[in-house]
């Protein structure tokens, strides 16, 4: 019997967090995985990391390259070796690229793998740069509008302050963030718990009284769907009004305070925006609006942490940029205890160097809304190109991006699918060429937490490949060799660690790295986004072209956009409680995280879907009016499409609004209805104008199921 060896890795999910996994392998298999053991804060795993075992060892892995043999969606497939489906693909690829230009492939790669090497937005895009060019997609779908507004208000994507600030905070706000379900980084929640110890008053605004809420929050503040740019505002009319704004912070960090000032006390448009007028769109009392604007001002240091999900609506950048400027006029950047919301975050340590860079070479983009129409539509449609080949890396692109059946008719329609993956998800199945790829205990790599931690964790190979399974890097490499592309990838693995290790400012050499597992950046002090901003204007000003943080953007005046004004501003969503279609589909549904899912991944392992809620949350006032009770079948629709789920009757959901966990694989019966709880079925394709995915815009109505 081989002695059990223990290893230190973690996993390369699109979580943020990056947890300390020990890994006791034998006899080429996975025996039991543990975590750090040190008391918090530390890098304690969570359950999708303590599963890595049932996800590497899972029966329905991929294992041999497959071939389509029966109709598009069947998921009917014949095993072929590695040389015919490579042969066949560069062949393909060649014939395509010769006949139409590189720009007829559309290069579909997304974010199932998070690492600096194997990550799944790495060597594709090398490989199609090096091949000439490809069309390819963008669009964050988790962070666009935050991106956006982080960019525009403050000139940089960074925002982060470590979590250890809530602890300097006299009130935290928790508005649409829900880190005990998406974590957020490994001692997110430990800091919060100790913050609500120490007396430090949590509120949190959401349309439904999330987990998150439920354990920390000492009141919830319910909100309609899309509308929280408005009570943003209206709290910035009280704060303006009763004199309560920061005006030497103001007046020596930022630029545009007066223009936004006459927009929100109406000398702009005759309408103030006030609470009153605000209580009419979100359906938050004014009383609560007034109380929490002079709350948050008068708390100072206060923490305002706006999470994402109110940004994937119609116009949510105005939401990221009304939370920014509310911080601004209150003084909340730059101090411990403050916060500033935006788009990614990093503290001060270096991140991992790029690799392999892509050649220019012809790249037009589409927006992620928009690829079916561009795969249905081509050229005709206003697109770059007609599409002949679907290239689809790390991405479970027909469960995750929305109205799901025009999916299917644009999947349908492209002469030729090539898909990487783990295992036969709802997209995978319309491939025609399948290839396995490897789990990350299979190849050699590092982690390091997008979120900004300040730690590395080595990611040895401690697994040969499951069956014939291969990491994209490799599947990328055989191709560029078959179709004789050059300097493609020279190097080893280890060798491309090594460099990126070397060019990291802070790290030991790679060697030293590798054999310590963890290395942990000391930080002195809390990290704070823009304190040396705010402590020394005039040595650090802001990366912005004012050098100000720009409540008023002068680049978004030149482009006079009425949909993106130069100053944060509320405007109503379509398939919000105000659009015409809510005669029809009265609800709003929201979808967010699922404990045991990362985006759609791990929906196939049942030990995690044990963790997951898949009912569809009504208040009761809504499931009176259509003789609904828990527990009911009951089905959820709209005109793009219907689901069927069961009922979770309950006051934690605000009136008018309807939730229902995103990820869940789509599988349909024999009428196109889904039985597995896919939202996607339901949302709208139409991007805000920044790129947000506005997938939390969308009506539908409700009934018991008719059997």
């Amino acid at each position: 019997m081989e002695k059990e060896k223990r290893f230190t890795t973690t996993c390369s999910f699109d979580c943020g967090a990056r947890c300390w996994l020990k890994v006791d392998v034998a006899e080429g298999k996975v025996k039991r995985i543990e975590t750090d053991e040190r008391p918090m804060p530390s890098l304690k795993a969570c359950p999708r990391g303590l599963a890595q075992r049932d996800i590497v060892h899972a029966p329905d892995r991929l294992t041999r390259p497959l071939r389509r043999v029966g109709p598009r969606g069947e998921g009917k497939f014949s095993p072929i070796s590695w040389d015919e489906a490579l042969s066949a693909l560069a062949q393909e690829l060649q014939r395509v690229k010769e006949a139409e230009g590189p720009t007829s492939i559309f290069l579909m790669d997304y974010s199932g793998s998070q690492s600096p090497l194997h990550g799944t937005r790495r060597a594709g895009r090398r490989f199609f740069g090096c091949f000439g060019g490809c069309t390819t997609v963008w669009g964050n779908t988790s962070q666009e509008a935050a991106l956006f507004s982080s960019l525009t208000t403050f000139g940089t994507f960074y925002t982060r302050s470590s979590r250890d600030n809530f602890l300097y905070s006299k009130l935290i706000v928790l508005w649409g963030w829900n880190p005990l379900i998406t974590r957020f980084g490994v001692d997110t929640g430990y800091f919060l718990s100790q913050a609500k110890k120490a007396g430090i008053r949590i509120i949190g605004v959401d349309p439904r009284k999330s987990p998150s809420i439920e354990q920390w929050a000492d009141e919830w503040i319910p909100i309609r769907p899309g509308t929280d740019a408005a009570m943003l505002i209206a709290m910035a009319y009280v704060v303006i009004a009763e004199n309560l704004h920061d005006r030497s912070f103001i007046e020596r960090y930022t630029l545009g305070f007066d223009r936004f000032a006459d927009y929100v006390l109406g000398k702009e448009d005759g309408v103030a925006k006030t609470p009153g007028w605000a209580e009419g769109i979100t359906g938050v009392p004014k009383d609560r609006i007034v109380g929490l604007a002079r709350e948050y001002a008068r708390a100072k240091p206060a923490a305002l942490y706006a999470g994402w999900a109110p940004g994937r609506t119609a116009f949510g950048e105005q939401y990221h940029r009304a939370a920014s400027t509310l911080a601004a006029l209150t003084g909340n950047i730059g101090i411990p205890g403050g916060y500033v919301s935006g788009g990614s975050d990093r503290m001060p340590l270096g991140i991992l160097g790029r690799y392999l860079p892509v050649p220019e070479c012809p790249m037009p983009t589409v927006h992620v809304t928009e690829v079916y129409d561009a795969l249905l539509h081509g050229k005709q449609g206003g697109y770059p190109s007609d599409i002949r080949i679907l290239y689809i890396v790390g991405c479970n692109l027909l469960n995750q991006f929305p109205n799901l059946r025009k999916g299917l008719q644009a999947l349908q329609k492209v002469p030729f699918i090539v898909v990487h993956e783990l295992f036969l998800t709802p997209t995978a199945r319309w491939a025609d060429i399948l290839l396995p790829v490897s789990h990350s205990f299979e190849k050699e790599d590092l982690g390091q937490p997008w979120i900004g931690d300040p730690y590395f964790i080595a990611m040895p190979k401690i697994l040969e490949p499951l069956g014939e399974a291969k990491s994209d890097l490799e599947i990328f490499t055989e191709l560029s060799r078959r179709l004789g592309l050059r300097g493609f990838n020279e190097k080893r693995d280890e060798e491309w660690l090594k460099e990126m290790v070397e060019a990291t400012p802070g790290l030991p050499p790679y060697e030293s790295l590798k054999a310590r597992g963890v290395y942990e950046i000391p930080i002195q002090r809390p990290w704070v986004a823009f304190r040396e901003q705010i402590e020394n204007p005039d040595r650090h000003p802001f990366p912005t072209p004012s050098g100000k943080i720009e409540i008023y953007s002068p680049q978004l005046a030149e482009k006079k956009n009425p949909l993106l004004p130069p100053i944060p501003q509320y405007i109503p969503p379509w398939e919000g409680p105000g659009d015409p279609r809510s005669k029809v589909f009265p609800l709003q549904l929201i979808s967010p995280h699922a404990r045991g899912r990362v985006n759609s991944m791990l929906d196939n392992i049942p030990t995690l879907r044990t963790l997951n809620d898949q009912t569809l949350w009504i208040h009761p006032q809504d499931a009176k009016r259509r003789g609904i009770r828990s527990g009911d079948s009951v089905r959820v629709f709209n005109d793009r499409g219907d689901l069927i789920t069961s009922a979770r009757v309950t006051d934690g959901i605000m009136p008018g609004v309807v939730s229902l966990d995103a990820g869940a694989w789509y599988r349909p019966n024999e009428k196109g209805t889904d039985l597995g709880g896919c939202v996607n079925i339901l949302t709208r394709d139409q991007r805000s104008p920044a790129g947000a995915l506005a997938s939390n815009s969308c009506l539908v109505e409700v009934e018991i199921e008719k059997i």
